[in-house]
């Protein structure tokens, strides 16, 4: 009888030993959180930081990257030679949605959200809705697709909505300035 209950006493202090030891590594190792896949292609977006040129309809565009506001926002800046016209658009994350403001030189403000491709490389902004839309204007931005090729290089294909129903815009092809 003396061995058995030895044995249970042993057997409980290495259950409560374990259990303890357990909640220590809990406590230092907390279990990291899953990246969403708009996280993910977020902290790719963040990558694209610095300065880029594309030809098109023979002129340069720049398109300027900027991780502002603690990380939780990029702004992009785009510059065409010739033109005072300079729109910008910031993306960011709402909840698990990738989301971005192109804020038009139109004067209106459209809204979109990314569908991220499987091979998380290609990321296609789709309008959702925005802000001063107004009549009097040709129209707004609908679409916007941007693919990642590697570190230094990538494209964008913005597209515009017509009043109309028409759409128009065009492919940047742009290289990273070093």
């Amino acid at each position: 009888m003396r061995n058995l209950r030895f044995v249970l006493c042993a057997a409980w202090m290495g259950v409560t030993t374990l259990a303890i030891c357990q909640t220590d590594t809990q406590k230092t190792n907390p279990p990291q959180p899953v990246q969403s896949e708009a996280q993910k292609s977020f902290d790719q977006l963040k990558t694209l930081a610095g300065t880029w040129e594309a030809q098109m309809d023979g002129k340069t565009v720049q398109v300027t990257l900027r991780v502002t506001s603690l990380g939780n926002a990029v702004l992009h800046e785009m510059k065409v030679a010739g033109r005072p016209e300079d729109p910008i658009t910031v993306f960011h994350l709402d909840g698990n949605r990738l989301m971005l403001t192109h804020y038009c030189d139109m004067g209106n403000q459209p809204r979109m959200v990314a569908a991220i491709s499987p091979d998380g490389k290609t990321l296609t902004y789709t309008f959702i809705d925005g802000t001063n839309l107004m009549p009097a204007q040709p129209g707004h931005m609908q679409r916007a697709t941007f693919n990642f090729i590697d570190a230094d290089h990538h494209t964008e294909k913005w597209e515009f909505a017509m009043n109309g129903g028409q759409t128009m815009g065009g492919l940047l092809d742009l290289k990273r300035v070093k």
